[in-house]
């Protein structure tokens, strides 16, 4: 793995590159150059009614950072308590990015325990799932346990539907997997039963896993994959190691490879206005 320089990639954005080892096993079913662009962004924790100018300004400059991304990815606490008007609004700022949306949920994207009630009405079915692009199968898995945001278990109702639907799957393909919760090893907040995913995934050909919840860059391994959490992309929550860049991912997939280049929200946007 190397690391480039970090490039500008606006005025009011920083790039930073890494490159992912990836070997594409299905050449033939990629199109053109073989390269295409998708965003990912994780813990938006929308909350008060002042979010909603704050995101759709936000949305704009995630549009322009890759307006030809073919999907976003959308790693869970899209909202700060689960409410009905917190996810109607960041819903419609989403819309924006005139692009797919895949999400997953996060513990504050819970109302109670119990209760994902608003969740599921904007976002119907986007639990655990699967879609390909360009010859990739990108899965998306669901690893919040409610509310609760430490010492979590991964529900069996994930396991029970990768057991369903993995053996679909072509285990060749590359693959990409993004869930909420860390699934790095040793990374804060990972779930205790992580590893059962891992068993579960091993002999895929996954070569990125995608994750948020710890607000903060985290890297590790895992066969030819890695696993990385992003910082948060928030108005009103910070990092959780200190840092102060937030933003998202755009990530582009090319001749087998697939980059990463974290784009930091617009400067007039970093300063937190009052609610």
């Amino acid at each position: 793995m190397t690391r480039r320089e970090v490039i500008k990639m606006s005025a009011s954005a920083t790039v930073a590159s890494v490159l992912w080892p990836s070997v594409l096993s299905a050449q033939e079913n990629v199109q053109g150059d073989g390269s295409w662009h998708f965003i990912s962004v994780n813990d938006l924790h929308y909350s008060a009614p002042a979010c909603r100018p704050w995101f759709d300004q936000l949305v704009v400059a995630m549009k322009a950072s890759a307006p030809d991304a073919a999907f976003c990815l959308l790693g869970g606490d899209l909202t700060d308590s689960g409410t009905a008007v917190q996810m109607e609004n960041i819903h419609a700022s989403l819309q924006g990015l005139g692009m797919p949306l895949y999400a997953t949920p996060g513990n504050h994207d819970y109302l109670t325990d119990t209760d994902r009630t608003a969740y599921d009405k904007h976002f119907p079915g986007h639990l655990n799932q699967v879609f390909e692009h360009r010859g990739w199968q990108i899965i998306g898995l669901d690893s919040s346990d409610g509310t609760l945001w430490s010492d979590t278990k991964i529900h069996p109702e994930t396991f029970a539907w990768m057991d369903e639907n993995l053996p679909k799957l072509d285990r060749t393909k590359p693959t990409i997997v993004w869930t909420h919760f860390p699934m790095g090893e040793g990374v804060k907040y990972r779930p205790l039963n992580a590893d059962e995913l891992f068993v579960r995934l091993s002999g895929f050909n996954v070569q990125a896993v995608l994750s948020g919840h710890w607000h903060a860059y985290t890297e590790k391994t895992w066969h030819d994959s890695t696993l990385t959490t992003d910082r948060c992309c928030s108005r009103v929550r910070d990092n959780h190691d200190g840092t102060k860049e937030k933003g998202w991912f755009v990530c582009t997939v090319r001749d087998g490879k697939v980059t990463r280049q974290f784009v930091e929200i617009p400067k007039e946007l970093a300063t937190k206005p009052a609610d």
